[in-house]
């Protein structure tokens, strides 16, 4: 499947194009190996995002996200969850 035909299927309508955000320093985040910060969670991953670590907000931390190839049409947010899993306490009584 090409990428361009997974970045228009989304919810977003066809001729807006994908949502996405122009990040200033993604070259030389692709040369240091350094992660981006960001609050944009609901930009599109691109194809030339692919190898980059994003630290993505998820409402109180920046949570670590590399980009893989698998990724590509995808939401930022999509891999930092906002929500912890709930678990039962154990009481000292039992």
């Amino acid at each position: 499947m090409h990428p361009t035909a997974v970045l228009l299927k989304s919810a977003r309508s066809a001729w807006k194009g994908p949502y996405f955000v122009a990040f200033p320093n993604l070259r030389e985040a692709l040369d240091n190996h350094s992660p981006i910060k960001t609050q944009a969670r609901a930009c599109t991953i691109l194809p030339s995002f692919v190898g980059v670590r994003f630290l993505v907000h998820n409402g109180k931390d920046y949570i670590p996200v590399l980009v893989t190839q698998d990724m590509i049409g995808h939401k930022l947010g999509e891999f930092a969850h906002t929500k912890k899993r709930f678990t039962y306490k154990t009481s000292k009584n039992k």
